[in-house]
C-alpha cells in the first residue's frame, strides 16, 4: 500500500441500530451508514483534527447485509483534503464516490 492510499475492512454487526430501520424482516446497510464509515476511516488515518464536508459522484451499487465484510479502500485526490473511495465486498463494488475534508475549526 502507498503512503497515499487507506484501506480497511469492517464486518457489518447485525446488532448495529442502522440495521434496525432498514428493514424490518430484510436489514440493509443504508448508504449513509457506508459513507460514515469512509469518513471516519480517512479521518482516523490523518494526523489533523478534519470532518468530512462534501460528497460527489457517489454510486451505491450492491446492497449490504449483516455480517459481511467490506474492504474500504481511499485515495488522496488531486484537490487537497479531496479523496477518491471505494467499497467492495467479495469482490463486488458496493458503493464509490469522492469525498472532501476540512479542518474543524
Amino acid at each position: 500500500m502507498e503512503k497515499n492510499e487507506i484501506a480497511a475492512q469492517v464486518t457489518t454487526d447485525g446488532e448495529s441500530p442502522w440495521f434496525s430501520g432498514h428493514f424490518p424482516d430484510n436489514p440493509i446497510l443504508p448508504g449513509i451508514a457506508q459513507l460514515k464509515m469512509v469518513a471516519d476511516i480517512i479521518a482516523a488515518s490523518r494526523e489533523d483534527d478534519v470532518h468530512m464536508t462534501g460528497l460527489s459522484r457517489i454510486k451505491f451499487r450492491k446492497i449490504v447485509r449483516p455480517g459481511e465484510l467490506l474492504d474500504i479502500h481511499a485515495t488522496i485526490g488531486k484537490v487537497k483534503d479531496q479523496y477518491a473511495f471505494r467499497i467492495t465486498c467479495s469482490n463486488e463494488e458496493v458503493c464509490s464516490g469522492m469525498m472532501l475534508f476540512a479542518q474543524k475549526r
